[in-house]
């Protein structure tokens, strides 16, 4: 390898890392929003900041920026920046959207950030064979589902959180959809509908579509079936 390849090589590893921590300077502008109730634009950034995150371990390969920048870790970077925008900015979300009243609110708020950082902590997030144990961090898509999709009293609201937040710790397999071997292509497909499905929500809101509803639900009864099946067949 040249000398100016090998240049070349480092400064696209660099950017790789680059593109992977803007999710974090995605979601304080998803911060911003929150903090002036426009749901609209917050779940639009957490959408970004999911789509960032989909490719750029795609980029990361492509790139080959662990041989190329040994002394950075793309994953410790990865974690900061998914834990903001998966546990801290949801938390902060469903505070300021005050779907249930004191002290639950509060309360759970705090629930959330509690258990997506210990479930962080975990020995083994993602199996070898490419699945979450236990519900994974995910609160922005609940937050999707409490602001687009649901329109549920306070009661309800409060027992979903809870419920949950202890699925986090209870062994269940959540199929990783970009990775997982079996059933690979009707997951994709599933998590490309829901892709579409986010966006029509989105330009509909303030406005719930019956069929953007049916999808929604109809997605959520796809992954939640799949891990009900594949939880049990280990069993």
């Amino acid at each position: 390898m040249t000398k100016s390849t090998r240049t070349s090589s480092i400064i696209m590893a660099w950017l790789v890392h680059v593109f992977t921590a803007s999710g974090i300077v995605v979601g304080f502008l998803a911060l911003l929003a929150t903090k002036n109730h426009d749901w609209k634009m917050a779940m639009f950034w957490l959408v970004l900041a999911l789509v960032i995150d989909g490719v750029d371990g795609f980029f990361a390969r492509l790139f080959n920026v662990e041989e190329n920048l040994p002394f950075i870790q793309g994953k410790n970077i990865d974690y900061v920046v998914d834990f903001v925008n998966y546990a801290f900015i949801p938390a902060y979300m469903f505070y300021e959207l005050a779907l249930v009243p004191d002290p639950w609110l509060l309360t759970l708020s705090l629930v959330i950030v509690l258990v997506s950082a210990l479930y962080y902590g975990r020995a083994e997030m993602v199996t070898a064979d490419k699945y979450f144990i236990g519900f994974p961090v995910l609160w922005n898509m609940v937050l999707f589902y409490y602001i687009f999709i649901t329109d549920y009293n306070s009661i309800h609201y409060i027992w979903i959180t809870a419920l949950i937040a202890a699925l986090h710790f209870i062994p269940i397999k959540m199929a990783y959809p970009s990775q997982n071997h079996r059933l690979k292509i009707p997951s994709l497909f599933a998590f490309c509908a829901f892709v579409f499905t986010i966006l029509g929500a989105l330009y509909y809101y303030p406005q719930k579509p019956l069929g953007i509803v049916i999808s929604a639900y109809s997605v959520l009864i796809y992954f939640s079936g799949l891990a009900l099946y594949d939880t049990l067949k280990e069993k």
